[in-house]
């Protein structure tokens, strides 16, 4: 046995009756005609969706520090962009690994994401740090439905 478990055990113990529940409150009896607040989806408890891009400035491809700079706010902004769509449609994660003798000999990991978006806001433009711009985009919850809504309008035809 593990010299260590009735230590850690003691500390699990210890810690878990240091936690209390909080009591569940709901409209009425019925939980399933109004579901509590905890159990809806992440974007119905927001009233926003808010993605936050970077870029260095310094690897842009231009001889100027100004062309630079502008260079690395539009790709901070597109990467902003790439967080937004990730949030609305989810990322497509392709992963191998290869063991041979209980040794992992390789490991390859592949995302895509593709998808819509307008209407987002753009919040910021700031530098962060001496090298890197940081852009902030909002997207409001009900343009987030309505872009669900025309993705899975575009399966179903695509379905059919």
């Amino acid at each position: 046995m593990n010299p260590l478990l009735p230590l850690t055990l003691g500390v699990a113990v210890s810690l878990l009756s240091a936690c209390q529940l909080a009591p569940l409150q709901t409209a009425s009896s019925d939980i399933f005609a109004n579901p509590a607040p905890q159990s809806l989806p992440l974007v119905e408890k927001r009233e926003s969706l808010t993605a936050t891009g970077y870029a260095v400035i310094s690897i842009q491809n231009h001889r100027t520090a100004a062309q630079q700079r502008l260079l690395a706010i539009r790709a901070a902004k597109l990467d902003a962009y790439r967080s937004l769509t990730e949030q609305v449609y989810g990322l497509r994660l392709d992963a191998t690994a290869t063991v041979a003798d209980m040794v992992v000999q390789n490991d390859t990991f592949r995302s895509r994401v593709e998808g819509v978006i307008y209407g987002a806001t753009l919040v910021s433009i700031t530098p962060s740090g001496d090298d890197t711009y940081e852009t902030t985009l909002s997207l409001d919850k009900a343009v987030v439905q309505d872009l669900r809504m025309l993705y899975l309008g575009q399966l179903t035809a695509k379905a059919k």
